[in-house]
């Protein structure tokens, strides 16, 4: 039976965007206790995904989310505001919210897709922010590092 319209793609260009995570670099943001794969990056939108690895003890600063996120717990357990996320948890943090330092209970690791930027803080104000920006930048970075020590 035929549909009642036309389904083909407007955009005969899209593709699926796939990676071989297995096979990518972890990028390491914090010496010896912190490290990223930067699986996508959406100018377009803002959007990020990333699988973050910290090890046990690692805490990063409070933020606030200037663009709703989603937290899912590969493995390990990570404590976030008033609960402790553990392997096969889920989050949803929504545009907006503040809190403190985000803590490793153990090795962990995990999958983060954000909407837009994160805005770090201490007492004394703002101290960075990420997005896909500096999430891109970071990766240039990683590369040309990687392509001098193969030099």
């Amino acid at each position: 039976m035929p549909l009642p319209q036309d389904i083909t793609a407007f955009n005969q260009n899209l593709v699926d965007t796939v990676y071989a995570t297995s096979q990518m670099d972890w990028i390491e943001t914090t010496p010896g206790q912190a490290w990223m794969k930067i699986l996508w990056t959406g100018s377009e939108t803002g959007t990020w995904a990333v699988i973050l690895k910290w090890a046990k003890g690692y805490a990063a600063p409070p933020h606030k989310h200037l663009a709703p996120a989603h937290t899912y717990i590969i493995k390990g357990r990570l404590q976030v505001r008033d609960a402790v996320l553990s392997t096969g948890d889920y989050d949803y943090e929504p545009n907006g919210v503040l809190h403190g330092a985000t803590t490793a209970l153990e090795d962990t690791e995990y999958l983060f897709i954000c909407n837009g930027a994160v805005l770090f803080f201490n007492d004394d104000g703002f101290t960075s922010y990420l997005s896909w920006e500096e999430l891109e930048r970071l990766r240039a970075a990683h590369a040309a590092t990687a392509t001098a020590k193969a030099a």
